[in-house]
Formats: C-alpha cells, structure tokens, sequence
C-alpha cells in the first residue's frame, strides 16, 4: 500500500524533494471553565463547551452554546483551556443567521490579553500586538459547519457577535495542540512539590518551543535566536536527550548567517554558539556534526582573534547585549560581555582539541590570555558578576557574597537567571539557589503561570492579580501593566524557552549529573539536597536513561542509588 505522499508524487508528477511532511502532530484539547460571559441572556448554555465532543455538526443531541446579540445586550464569552498551548481553535457550529455570522476571536496568554486592543503603530501599555503571530481576528463563521482558526501561543479564547442582532450557536469549542510528540525521558521528583511543578513547567515551556525550529517564543518571537537557544538545549538535554530540533536549528541559523556575519547580527550570539556545541557535543558525542560545524567553528574563531588587540581591548561589537534588563547598566554589561567572551573561547578550545585543530585551540588560549589582561568590573550587576564567575575572572564566592545573592531573588531575569544560579553553585550556595529558585519561578505559578516568561520581576507581585482572572478593581494587570523595552504590556511573552534555567539547574545540581566525557560515556553523581529530604529523577543518555534516587539519612549524609546503562560509567562523590 502506497503512502498518501508516495500517491501524490506519482499522480501529480511532484518531486518527492517538494514534499514535506509536517514533523508536528495535533489534539484537541477542550475548555476547562468558563471564565467569564457578558450576560446570562445573551450567552446560554456555555457549560456545553466544556464537554467532550466528536466533532461533528450537526449533533443529535442538539445541545449547544447560544451567543445573541440583543440591542446593547452583547454576547461574548471567555474560555480557559487549562494550560498555555500552541496551535489555534476549532469552532462547530450550529444553526445561526440565514448566512454566515461575523464573530470576533481573540487569543490571550493572560485573560487581560484577549480582552485588550491591538495597537500597529507603537507597542504601548495596556495594548496587544499582532507582531510575530496573529492573535485577533474578525471573521466569518459558518452554520451547521465547522472552521479552524489561529497558529499562536495562548491559553485563553474570547469570542465575541459582532453584528447587531447576530446569533452564533457553537457546539464545540476545542483548542488545537500542534506539538513535537517526543517523550519525556528526563524526570524529577523530591520532597518539595513546589520545586516539581518548577521543573515540569520549565520542560514544557522549552517543549512548546520545539516546532518546527527550536523558537524562544511561541507567541513571539517564533524565531530562531542563538542566544536565547543555550537555557533551551539546556533542558533539551536534561529532558529529551538528543533530539534533531538542535541540530536543524543550528544549521538553518549558520546558512542565515554566514561568516563573517554575527549570529542575529550580534557578536555575543556567536559566542553562545560556541557554547552550545561544546555542551551539544558533550552530552551527544556526535562527532561527525561537530566535523560539519568545524569550518565555521575555526572561521568563527579568527574573526575573534583579529578584533582583539595585545593589551585586552577588543572591538567586536559596540553593542554589548546581555538581556534586556541589564541593559540599562552599560559598564556592567562591558564586563558581562567580556566574560562571556573568556567562557565561549574556553569552550572553543576544547572543541578544536576535540577537531584536532591545534593551532585553533592555541589561538583560543592566546586570546584568552589578551583578555585576562584587562578585567573589567562588573559594577554590581548580577548579570555580569555571575558569567564571571563562570568564566573564573573572579572568585565564584566573591562575586556571589558581592552582588549575585544579594537581596536574593531581586535583580534576578528570567534569561540570565541561569547562570546567576550557576554562580551560586560554583560558589557552594546551593541552598540560596534553591530558595531562589522557589521564590522567584514559583511567584509566576503563583500568579497562575503554566509557562515561564520572556521577563519577570518580583516588584511586579506587590498589588498584581492573576494571570488566569480578570483584574479585579484596585489590583495591578501582571500581564497588561508591565514589561519594557521590546515587551511592554501584553505583547511580553509568557512562554519563553529562555526562562526554563532552573530544569537543567535541577537536573545538574541537585540530581547531580555532570557529563564528564563525550556522549555521556561517564557522568559524575553528586548531590545537592539543600533542605531536601530527598530527590530522584532521571537523565538522558545516548545510551538510555540513568536513573538516580539520593536519600538524606539521619545524620544529613546522603544515600546515593543510580542505575545506568550498561556503557555509562558513573562516578559518585
């Protein structure tokens, strides 16, 4: 039996190489609830949603949600699904006016979202964008048929009948999940529950973002961005293990930005693609990707070397981009930038002894020693002070005691939040990271997050509602009254792959899996309970996945129980 595709090529005389199948599957997810309607007149019936259907229209049971517009009674409806999702939403409906009604249909990541309106012209407060992916649309439904809208990153629906004596009946409303279905073959569990929703929540933010590219945002940006890919192969790898979205998307980012250009016309993008593929290669040991990557990497590597002069100073770009909320801090962001600079080319140099480029890897070491040469301050930013530590231009405690856990969760960003508990880890201060950790991811599960968030910050939380509600009176929007820069309002995006840090931070620290030869050939155990009591989970490996259980006993030791694959060594501590 001939495949559909097998069909079509032979009948219609397509190139198989013009044929692509979709790499995403679909599912229809129901409403949960029913947030709100604006009247039980105009609106009845809207529990109907909220079953289970088939599909199709007309249904016996004639049971549906009728939407009149009576005069000023205007019938609108807002639905929760449950879970941020990507996709769009199906409607069936039912009889309504002699023709096709025109509706109004808006997604929302937030309930503020879909009841705001769109600006074009300027990103404003208190206004939505239709940048990236559409998320408001006026149409035309049919009656007795069904109709597919939308391709964004939403959780909550609102519809709205637009025409004067409009009637809209819909028997069904279901989402439409368009997802990657791989399995979770990394887990965590202990004996804090907030701290498993962290990581799950982490996990499918990041899985969410695996479309057809590895995106940072499923509402936006929807595009590939080198520096914002390292949190999400991150998780990648304490999640799925190997998985063709990296790869793929790393190569479509190489053709769009070829040398000499930068990644996303940003130098520091480059240097977190060098970081990348070391961690890529260490945990996948695919050799043969890395000897693909290795024109680019070595090429990549002398148009550094040229921009750095003998005494340390460097001209690689004059916009030294961390994230957007350390950018106001410009002497910090120098220091960042440069550390982050010392951290690439550390990893550069292994690779090139891994390619057996020699001279590579010596010119990596003979940059490093021009940098080390002049090291800037990092001017109590937290940013800075951690990929410092990362980069050992200063002592992990220092920078820590100094500045990183400072006011703890204060100052931290959803993206560099990362490597600022990186820095307390490398410093010892495993139990601030996880308090941390629990108080500032936590607060946007708190606020009724599903997924983490382009930006974050716990000044917002004073006087803010939910995410899941409508904003009571008195109350701060946490959606539609913050956010700066690219993101004010509600065009910031709540599910950012970039935000997903404390996953792999979990996986790395507590669970204690450090990948200490190429390809997971032998990962070192050692736990970080803090206040724990216990914690297990697993890892991927190209081998299988190793599963680890850490106990605390009496005395505070800890009991260590791993099972791996027969061709991981495991080294316990």
């Amino acid at each position: 039996m001939k495949s559909i595709l097998l069909l079509l090529i032979a009948l219609l005389a397509v190139p198989q190489e013009k044929l692509h199948k979709d790499k995403l599957d679909r599912a229809f997810i129901y409403p949960q609830r029913v947030v709100w309607t604006s009247s039980a007149t105009a609106v009845k019936g809207s529990e109907v949603l909220l079953e289970e259907g088939n599909g199709q229209v007309p249904s016996p049971s004639g049971r549906h949600c009728r939407m009149q517009n009576r005069g000023d009674d205007k019938a609108s409806i807002i639905l929760d699904y449950g879970r941020e999702l990507h996709g769009g939403l199906k409607l069936c409906l039912r009889w309504g006016h002699r023709y096709p009604s025109l509706v109004r249909i808006r997604f929302g990541e937030s309930v503020g979202e879909t009841c705001s309106e769109p600006v074009d012209t300027a990103w404003l407060m208190g206004h939505s964008t239709n940048d990236h992916a559409m998320r408001d649309y006026v149409m035309k439904v049919p009656r007795d048929g069904s109709i597919e809208i939308g391709n964004t990153g939403f959780r909550f629906v609102r519809i709205d009948v637009l025409e004067p004596d409009g009637i809209v009946a819909i028997q069904e409303a279901p989402a439409i999940l368009r997802y990657r279905d791989i399995p979770y073959v990394g887990s965590f569990r202990c004996s804090d529950e907030r701290l498993d929703r962290i990581w799950q929540t982490g996990a499918y933010t990041v899985h969410l973002n695996m479309q057809e590219y590895l995106w940072d945002g499923i509402k936006r940006d929807r595009l590939i961005w080198l520096g914002d890919m390292h949190p999400e192969v991150s998780t990648i790898m304490a999640v799925f293990g190997d998985n063709e979205v990296v790869p793929e998307s790393i190569d479509l980012a190489r053709k769009q930005y070829p040398l000499p250009n930068w990644f996303n016309g940003m130098s520091s993008y480059s240097m977190w693609y060098l970081i990348i593929q070391y961690e890529w290669y260490m945990h996948g040991g695919n050799k043969a990707y890395l000897q693909d990557n290795r024109d680019y990497i070595v090429g990549l590597i002398d148009r550094i070397d040229s921009l750095v002069e003998a005494d340390g100073q460097e001209h690689l770009a004059p916009r030294r981009f961390l994230d957007w909320p350390s950018t106001p801090n410009q002497p910090g962001c120098e220091a960042g930038y440069r550390a982050l600079l010392c951290w690439a080319l550390t990893d550069a140099g292994k690779l090139c002894e891994e390619l057996g480029e020699s001279a590579s890897a010596a010119k990596c070491r003979d940059i490093l020693a021009r940098l080390h040469r002049l090291v800037k301050p990092h001017n109590d930013l937290k940013q800075a002070a951690a990929l410092m530590a990362i980069a050992g231009l200063m002592p992990a405690e220092q920078a820590c005691r100094e500045v990183v856990a400072v006011g703890g969760a204060q100052g931290f960003s959803t993206f560099y939040g990362y490597y600022m508990l990186e820095a307390l880890a490398r410093a010892g201060m495993y139990q601030d990271a996880i308090d941390i950790i629990r108080t500032f991811w936590g607060a946007m599960l708190d606020h009724g997050a599903t997924t983490f968030w382009e930006d974050f910050n716990m000044d917002w939380v004073k006087n803010a509602g939910r995410i899941d509600e409508l904003t009571p009176e008195g109350k701060d929007d946490l959606h539609g009254d913050f956010g700066a820069y690219c993101y004010p309002s509600y065009r910031h995006s709540l599910c950012h792959g970039w935000s997903s840090g404390p996953t792999p931070w979990m996986s790395r620290h507590i669970l204690g899996v450090e990948v200490v030869e190429p390809g997971c050939r032998v990962l070192r155990i050692t736990p970080h309970l803090g206040d724990l009591q216990w914690a297990e989970g697993t890892f991927p490996t190209p081998y299988g996945a190793v599963e680890i259980k850490h106990v605390k006993r009496p005395d505070g030791s800890v009991k260590t129980t791993v099972k791996a694959p027969r061709k991981v060594k495991v080294l316990k501590k």
